[in-house]
C-alpha cells in the first residue's frame, strides 16, 4: 500500500478538501494567517479564518472525545524503516496497544508511522492527527482515526487534551516543539501531572546535560524541573512510567475528593 501511493499524483488536505496537481495553492491556511503582510485583510477574511479555526477545534473535540485512554508519540518524519528509532517506535505502538493506550501521532511517515503501525498490528487504535504542510505526505495507511487540521495549533491542542502522556522518540524541530510546550505545560501547571518520555538516551542526552549545566545552573529553571523529564531506552520501562503517573494521579485525585468531603 505504501508503494502505490507514491504513484500518485501530488495532493494537500485541507481540513476535508483534497487538493491535487494545480490546484495546489502556493501557501498554507497557517502561511496565510500569520503573514503580517497580509494584515490589511483582516476585514474581509480573518473574521471566516475564525469561523474555520473554531470549526477545526469542533470536529476535533467531536472526534476524539471518546478516545480510550492515549498517550501521543512524537518523532522524526524522516526516519527511515531501518532506523533504530523506526523499530523503537514500532515496538513502543505495540507496548502502549497492549497496556490498553490508544496511540496518537502526527499521522505522517518515519517514527509517526512505526508507532501508528506497532499500535494497529497489536490491536489497539491508531490515531493520526495530520497538518496542511507545502510537502505534506498525507496520513500513513497504519492511521485508522485521522483528522487532517490546517492550523497548528488545533492540532497541538488535541495532542495534549486527549492524552495522559507524551513519548518523544528522536526527531526534528517539530519534535522538539511539541516536547517543550508539554515540558512548559506541567511546568506551569495548565496541565496536571503528565509524563513526558524521550526515548534514545544517545540521541537526547546532550540536550539534558544542556539542560542541567546551562539552563539550571543559570537559573533558568529549577531544581526539580529536569524531573519532568523521564530518560530511558526501554519500551517496557517507558510504559511503566507512564501506567504509575496515571495511578498516582487516580489517588491523588481521590484524595482531594476525601479531603473536600471531609472539610464540607
Amino acid at each position: 500500500m505504501t508503494e502505490g501511493r507514491t504513484s500518485q499524483p501530488p495532493e494537500r488536505h485541507r481540513g476535508p478538501v483534497t487538493l491535487r496537481r494545480d490546484s495546489i495553492p502556493l501557501s498554507t491556511a497557517d502561511q496565510r494567517l500569520l503573514d503580517s503582510h497580509l494584515r490589511s485583510e483582516w476585514k474581509t477574511k480573518d473574521a471566516w479564518r475564525a469561523l474555520r479555526i473554531l470549526s477545526e477545534f469542533v470536529e476535533g473535540f467531536d472526534t476524539l472525545a471518546d478516545l480510550p485512554p492515549s498517550v501521543s508519540v512524537f518523532g522524526s518524519a524522516r526516519s527511515k524503516p531501518d532506523s533504530p528509532e523506526w523499530k523503537l517506535g514500532e515496538d513502543l505502538g505495540a507496548a502502549l496497544a497492549r497496556a490498553g493506550y490508544a496511540v496518537i501521532t502526527g499521522g505522517g511517515p518515519g517514527v509517526m508511522e512505526a508507532a501508528n503501525k506497532g499500535a494497529a498490528e497489536a490491536g489497539g487504535l491508531s490515531v493520526g492527527l495530520g497538518i496542511e504542510l507545502p510537502f505534506e505526505q498525507g496520513l500513513n495507511e497504519w492511521v485508522e482515526l485521522g483528522i487532517d487540521f490546517r492550523y497548528f495549533f488545533a492540532r497541538k491542542t488535541m495532542f495534549v487534551k486527549y492524552a495522559q502522556a507524551f513519548v518523544v522518540l528522536p526527531g526534528g524541530f517539530g519534535t522538539l516543539d511539541e516536547l517543550f510546550e508539554a515540558v512548559t505545560l506541567v511546568q506551569t501547571k495548565k496541565v496536571t501531572r503528565f509524563p513526558v518520555v524521550l526515548m534514545g538516551t544517545a540521541y537526547w542526552q546532550g540536550l539534558v546535560d544542556w539542560i542541567r549545566n546551562t539552563m539550571q545552573v543559570d537559573g533558568k529553571i529549577g531544581p526539580e524541573d529536569l524531573n519532568l523529564l523521564f530518560l530511558t531506552d526501554d519500551v517496557d520501562e517507558a510504559v511503566r512510567h507512564i501506567i504509575k503517573a496515571g495511578e498516582e494521579d487516580v489517588e491523588a485525585a481521590s484524595a482531594r475528593r476525601t479531603a473536600r468531603e471531609a472539610s464540607g
